[in-house]
């Protein structure tokens, strides 16, 4: 058989298969049309977006994947068609840290696909308000950066809303440095986000030790501004890059190449459990001796893993502190349940916020 004969027999294989690929999404369509109208004509309160759903949904499409396609690409295939199914039955308003360009506006998307309609805001709290308002249905923010550690303007946040944790995005962090001009040796000045100098800074301290470091407030408005500037760089995100219409003058910059940025997806509505779940409390100490070591006790005694713990001032008197832990489990399982209970006992204040899927990829 010739080269083309085969070729020719191949693609009209693949032809094949795309019609009957279209037909089923258009089926799986079809039936989230379905369930939107069982939903609505129901009285009982519901969700359309369902997390732990979707978790459970990605989970078994990565047991089931046998290649060649990796499992990160099938992953952002299937969320694809799900944000899209999803839109049939409810477009989800998205409020992210922005502007655009962001690697926040990257992680929204990672999670809830490109179905949707997302909002840039120009600080955390703005998202919690916009989110408290009713005005979108979920948020967006930055939580800790594998290098650089808590972001703790979302941990005060948390503390003093009444949203809820319902998810997590973790997303591995690629700098790139953008710029309208051609080389590198014509760069005198490099903007970016203070954290993202500071994960670049072997690599400029290498290639551009010359060039002036500007700190702005995020990655994205170092893209614009290289946009509208000679002689000017940006770091931020390959989005970014695109947003602005910048050239690529190098990749993958950053220091350290498994730097990851962990976000969290705030709401109203608890999540039910998804079978491979964390949840993330706040407590305070009473003022006594062993105080803290008998509550985190709690969850030791019960198997409970604790992922993270931070402390930060309560804001309601001097030298007064808050815990933030995450822990392995939903607030519904018997030992989580338990652990929590015993917790009560010894803290001055618990408050839950929130069990959620784990990070799918």
């Amino acid at each position: 058989m010739s080269k083309a004969k085969k070729l020719e027999e191949l693609r009209e294989k693949i032809d094949s298969l795309d019609k009957d690929i279209l037909e089923i999404i258009s089926e799986r369509g079809q039936i989230a049309q379905e369930i939107a109208k069982v939903k609505t004509d129901s009285s009982e309160p519901h969700n359309f977006y369902r997390p732990e759903r979707e978790a459970q949904i990605l989970r078994k499409i990565i047991e089931n994947n046998k290649g060649p396609l990796s499992e990160e690409e099938m992953v952002r295939l299937f969320r694809e068609i799900m944000s899209a199914c999803l839109a049939l039955e409810q477009v989800l308003d998205i409020a992210y840290l922005g502007p655009e360009g962001t690697f926040t506006q990257t992680a929204a998307l990672k999670h809830f696909g490109s179905s949707v309609n997302t909002s840039a805001f120009g600080t955390i709290d703005q998202v919690f308000r916009e989110v408290e308002s009713n005005a979108s249905h979920y948020g967006v923010v930055p939580i800790e950066n594998s290098i650089e550690g808590i972001v703790n303007h979302t941990l005060d946040m948390l503390n003093h809303s009444s949203l809820m944790v319902c998810g997590e995005v973790e997303l591995r962090i690629h700098h790139h440095l953008l710029s309208k001009n051609e080389t590198i040796d014509e760069i005198k000045k490099v903007y970016s986000h203070q954290q993202s100098l500071a994960q670049c800074r072997g690599w400029l301290d290498t290639y551009l030790p010359k060039a002036e470091r500007i700190s702005v407030t995020s990655n994205g408005e170092a893209a614009n501004i290289s946009s509208t500037k000679s002689n000017v760089a940006a770091i931020a995100s390959d989005s970014a890059g695109k947003l602005y219409e910048l050239k690529k003058l190098a990749t993958n910059i950053e220091d350290e190449s498994d730097n990851t940025t962990r976000f969290l997806v705030i709401g109203k509505a608890p999540c039910p459990k998804s079978g491979n779940d964390k949840t993330s409390l706040i407590f305070s100490a009473a003022n006594r001796p062993g105080a803290l070591h008998k509550m985190l006790g709690c969850f030791a005694k019960n198997s409970v893993s604790m992922t993270r713990i931070e402390s930060r001032p309560s804001r309601r008197e001097m030298w007064d502190y808050v815990f933030f832990v995450d822990i392995e489990g939903h607030a519904d399982d018997d030992s989580v349940k338990k652990a929590l209970s015993e917790l009560e006992e010894h803290a001055a204040m618990v408050r839950l916020l929130g069990s959620y899927p784990r990070a799918v990829l």
